[in-house]
């Protein structure tokens, strides 16, 4: 019996993801935080970019797969004692990234994508504001040793006034900046949906 192995349009996917995930964790260095919010530990970057991309050629799934490369090789090469802001940061970026890519291919072109754009935004954003409440503030109070995080007061202080605005605004900022960059790639993105989708 033959031994196939992997296709080559498989082995040239996995490439391209392994690819992308490589971008991406670069791009997670170059970041930023947002004036005026009181929590300068949480910053703006642009690593979702080459996962859209990802998610649009291929699939929703294949956007998740770059965010995972991103965030297992940043937690390899920085040697980061906080798996938990590795995971929620992982976590955000599926919540935003899947929407838009579901949104995308079902309506197709940049009307799909804007929709997809905005319903990413509002479900990172509030999908990440329960998140810490209920979850990743709590879970850091015990990792930290600090129990007054866990306090519901100091919670929604951090949810309102920390990551339910970074989380919109890094939605508008990615999608203001994603959209032109569509628009310019979008021939592109469409001739490599129909080279994959006829290997």
């Amino acid at each position: 019996m033959q031994n196939k192995g992997i296709q080559p349009s498989r082995l040239l996917k996995l490439v391209v993801l392994a690819l992308m995930g490589t971008i991406s964790f670069v791009l997670f260095f170059l970041n930023f935080p947002v004036p005026l919010l009181p929590t300068p530990y949480l910053k703006i970057d642009f690593s979702e970019v080459p996962a859209l991309i990802a998610a649009l050629i291929f699939s929703p799934v294949a956007g998740v797969i770059v965010e995972a490369v991103k965030n297992l090789l940043y937690l390899a090469v920085s040697g980061s004692g906080d798996p938990i802001g590795v995971t929620a940061n992982f976590v955000a970026g599926v919540m935003f990234i899947y929407p838009v890519a579901l949104l995308y291919h079902k309506f197709k072109g940049l009307k799909g994508l804007v929709f997809g754009l905005i319903t990413g935004t509002v479900i990172m954003t509030i999908g990440m504001s329960v998140l810490n409440f209920y979850v990743i503030l709590p879970v850091y109070a015990w990792f930290l040793g600090l129990p007054e995080m866990a306090e519901t007061s100091a919670k929604t202080f951090a949810v309102f006034a920390g990551v339910l605005p970074f989380n919109m605004i890094k939605g508008i900022v990615v999608g203001l900046l994603f959209i032109p960059l569509f628009v310019k790639m979008k021939v592109w993105i469409e001739q490599q949906q129909s080279k994959f989708a006829a290997d």
